[in-house]
């Protein structure tokens, strides 16, 4: 599929449909990503179904303590106590590990796992653990979403990933004990119909390694490095349901929020007010914004949403609530070759971080028929 920037606007002037409920009593739901924006409103709408626990985490203990006071001061009403604040930083492997683990001994079964958490700077500043985050250039004439921000490679792919393949034997239990099958939620976006890897890129045996390279990171590879995260993010989808068994009880989607208003930009609200870039933004904003409640209503759909056709979900990309395809890149043999590629550096990349990797890849997960050498 080809989508056009245009149509991208128009997404954004369309009626956004209401959010999607389902009984969600006894069943665990984790959003990571959750003390502010669409994941803080998504976990608001999760908290009305009334789940047995809903686990909001972030790496802010403040603010995550602050965003569970606000979800109970919002909520009083229904009377709803089943969430709780667990800390998690997506920039520190440690973190992640750490976390997976409690998970393991506190969490119990997972039913809905909503990977949220982004970064967004305005520096070039590897993460403790070795990764990129980049400044990226401002330019509306490719990036009808406002800016093109720059991405910490760690926190919005490796983690993402590292964090979703952790809990996958907890989700597939819970999938097993359940009569719908666990749901596993990535946030993407529609940028990711507007790039192409570079050649250089998809020749490489290690393309993540060469993004993340400072040598790589001049303003002419840049302005594609955020739509580039959110690629990683559809290949990551995609290529997991390849190596998943029809019979295991997990739908692993990808979702489109639209452009919100978030605190993804805030690097760009303290700019100075009368400079190009806020200007722009706020432009850009006041003629395409949604809530962050209504983006959260995506994430919703991706998590509770399309169970009449369980099979359409798996791989699913989600946008205004409903699924629609992919770009044409991601469904070519090309964008095939790369996905394995990806998937297989992604792999090694954790296995380094993760001892608890190999062991999951091996035991829930098999090699696809069609893969593409």
């Amino acid at each position: 599929m080809k989508k056009s920037i245009l149509a991208a606007v128009i997404d954004q002037w369309s009626v956004v449909p209401p959010v999607e409920t389902a009984d969600l009593s006894g069943k665990t739901v984790l959003v990571v990503g959750a003390n502010v924006g669409i994941g803080f409103e998504a976990s608001k709408h999760f908290a009305r179904m009334q789940p047995a626990r809903l686990i909001i985490a972030c790496r802010n203990e403040a603010k995550g303590k602050a965003a569970l006071a606000g979800m109970y001061d919002r909520l009083k009403l229904n009377g709803y106590k089943g969430c709780e604040f667990w800390i998690v930083d997506l920039a520190n492997f440690a973190s992640v590990t750490a976390f997976a683990d409690k998970f393991k001994r506190e969490g119990g079964d997972l039913h809905i796992l909503v990977m949220n958490a982004a970064i967004l700077q305005l520096v070039y500043q590897p993460t403790a653990d070795g990764w990129e985050s980049l400044l990226v250039y401002f330019t509306f004439s490719a990036h009808c979403y406002g800016s093109y921000p720059p991405f910490r490679l760690q926190v919005n792919y490796l983690a993402t990933s590292l964090l979703s393949l952790l809990l996958i034997p907890q989700l597939v239990a819970a999938g097993r004990k359940s009569s719908t099958p666990s749901r596993l939620v990535i946030v993407s976006s529609d940028l990711h119909y507007w790039v192409t890897p570079a050649k250089e890129v998809k020749a490489s045996t290690t393309p993540l390694e060469t993004l993340s390279n400072e040598e790589w990171c001049i303003p002419e590879h840049m302005r594609s490095r955020h739509n580039e995260s959110k690629l990683l993010n559809i290949l990551f989808v995609r290529a997991l349901t390849d190596r998943l068994q029809s019979i295991t009880p997990l739908s692993a989607v990808a979702v489109n929020p639209g452009y919100c208003y978030s605190q993804l930009r805030r690097d760009w609200y303290k700019k100075p007010t009368f400079s190009s870039a806020r200007i722009a933004v706020a432009f850009h904003e006041c003629l395409l914004v949604w809530t962050a409640e209504q983006g959260s209503r995506q994430l919703v759909f991706a998590a509770v949403g399309g169970r009449d056709n369980e099979d359409n979900m798996k791989a699913g990309y989600v946008n205004l609530g409903r699924l629609i395809e992919v770009a044409d890149f991601v469904l070519s043999d090309e964008g095939r070759k790369f996905q394995n590629t990806v998937w297989n550096e992604t792999i090694d990349i954790l296995n380094g971080v993760s001892d608890k990797i190999a062991p999951i890849v091996q035991g829930y997960l098999v090699v696809p028929n069609s893969s593409i050498n």
